[in-house]
């Protein structure tokens, strides 16, 4: 018998993206497992499970908390066997029971747990949620969380007050990673300071983060609830210049995080790379975000495919671009940035040049004029898993510019680290995976110092693995003395 709900759950169904590839989904946990909001929401988050119950019961599904989740970092698609793009086929979902008006109860629910189990709730929703996209509006949601969030901390400010716990702990860098440290060991009685080199707090939040994407006085409020918890972030003090590593032992603290982003830009070596008119994009995005006077040219070439290229080429059009393109050596498949931000870019103007690299930067009194290019061709797999892009001999081109962005590549700088602490062959921190522990005892780290460039829940969901680490090897000192 064919109902009313059956052909309802259809046609729900056949909206969905990659609708063949989810019917015969492996069943492998995969998307779960490498999950961060799964980790941090425990049973409350299993998409896995969750794709199961789309295909039994799309309908019902609109009606679950669990569509409100996804955080939007497809770490579930860069590893799922079948590619599926698990936040767009949930996004679906979301703008049903939006168009539906059936969203309102389990939205709610799904703020209360977010705000009750993920550390920087505001910072969270408006750079991984994002509401909007769902055809709410984010200025009303982020009010919602705000509200149920100040009552959260009302609640653990006054279960804090009834323990004060041993150990002072060094937070080095001001990123979501180590907000979240912050965070987490002060609401367990901890006495935190956190040591930031840039003028102000927020680390890659603030540096990289378009006002479009993360609104300052969002960003301001967070930092402040973490102040209001009896954190002590000190601004403008660089470890290792201002503040030598031992300094900060015999100063009594019993345990350090490094959570120090990944501010240095990796340069590409071609001709014309110290013209005028030519920067680096940390460099530039960092001038907008800080409100100096960011010299934007008229046409704009952005080198390189990841989130920071993306959110470069977006800044450049607002700040007055009349146009922007992506120069990237391989496919749109092997672009590192995010899927939805690629789109949402085009969708903004920014034209996306693939399987073209840059040979040479060409100049005019000093300055560039224009930038000649060469077509590639995709060859076997390289070390990172993707084809290796090779030139293809006599086809150069030249694209006229008077702005050249290098987005080539993000690396932690970790030159004021003790020699102890052993880092990779990529310059990351190495740090045991379970406990976030470096190989100097006392020193965790977590976020892009050892992940590299990542996305913010990725850095939250560390340091929180981080911050349950630093408490139990703190208690583990009291127990010995």
């Amino acid at each position: 018998m064919v109902t009313t709900k059956n052909i309802e759950s259809k046609e729900i169904l056949e909206e969905l993206l990659d609708t063949e590839k989810l019917k015969y989904c492996f069943e492998c946990g995969i998307c779960t497992s490498c999950c961060p909001m799964a980790e941090l929401l425990g049973r409350d988050y299993n998409p896995r499970q969750l794709l199961e119950k789309v295909v039994l019961d799309p309908k019902g599904t609109m009606a679950s908390n669990e569509i409100w989740f996804c955080a939007w970092c497809y770490c579930c698609h860069r590893h799922c066997p079948q590619a599926l793009k698990l936040p767009e086929i949930f996004l679906r979902l979301r703008t049903r029971a939006v168009d539906d008006q059936q969203h309102t109860e389990p939205l709610n629910n799904a703020l209360r747990k977010i705000v009750q189990n993920i550390p920087l709730p505001l910072v969270a929703t408006a750079v991984c949620l994002h509401p909007e996209r769902a055809n709410l509006e984010k200025k009303k949601i982020l009010e919602k969380i705000e509200e149920s969030y100040l009552e959260h901390l009302r609640q653990k400010k006054m279960e804090r007050a009834q323990k004060v716990s041993e150990g002072k702990v060094a937070v080095i860098g001001s990123g979501p990673a180590s907000l979240t440290v912050a965070y987490e060991l002060s609401m367990k009685g901890y006495g935190v300071t956190v040591f930031e080199a840039l003028p102000y707090a927020g680390g890659m939040l603030r540096k990289c983060i378009p006002e479009s994407r993360l609104p300052r006085e969002i960003l301001e409020k967070e930092i402040g609830f973490i102040r209001d918890l009896g954190v002590e972030i000190k601004t403008a003090v660089a470890v290792g210049k201002d503040v030598s590593f031992s300094d900060l032992w015999r100063d009594g603290y019993k345990a350090v995080f490094v959570g120090a982003g990944a501010h240095k830009s990796q340069h590409l070596k071609i001709e014309g790379a110290d013209l005028g008119g030519v920067v680096h994009a940390l460099d530039f995005l960092w001038s907008v975000n800080s409100g100096g006077n960011a010299d934007v040219g008229k046409k704009v070439v952005v080198i390189g495919g990841g989130n920071v290229a993306v959110d470069a080429a977006k800044t450049a059009l607002c700040k007055g671009a009349c146009e922007a393109v992506i120069l990237y050596r391989r496919s749109r498949e092997e672009m590192p940035a995010i899927p939805w931000e690629i789109k949402e870019v085009e969708e903004a103007g920014v034209k996306i040049e693939l399987l073209a690299a840059p040979k040479r930067i060409l100049g005019e009194n000093g300055r560039v004029k224009a930038i000649e290019c060469i077509r590639m061709q995709l060859d076997e797999l390289d070390e990172s898993g993707r084809r290796k892009p090779v030139p293809i001999e006599g086809s150069e081109f030249t694209v006229e510019t008077d702005m050249v962005i290098f987005a080539t590549g993000e690396t932690p700088d970790l030159g004021f680290l003790p020699s102890q602490v052993e880092l990779n062959e990529d310059g990351t921190v190495w740090v045991n995976p379970l406990t976030m522990e470096t190989s100097l005892q006392g020193v965790f780290a977590g976020g892009d110092a050892v992940t590299g460039p990542a996305t913010v829940i990725e850095a939250i969901r560390a340091g929180k693995c981080a911050a349950r680490s630093i408490g139990k090897y703190l208690r583990s000192l009291g127990r010995e003395t």
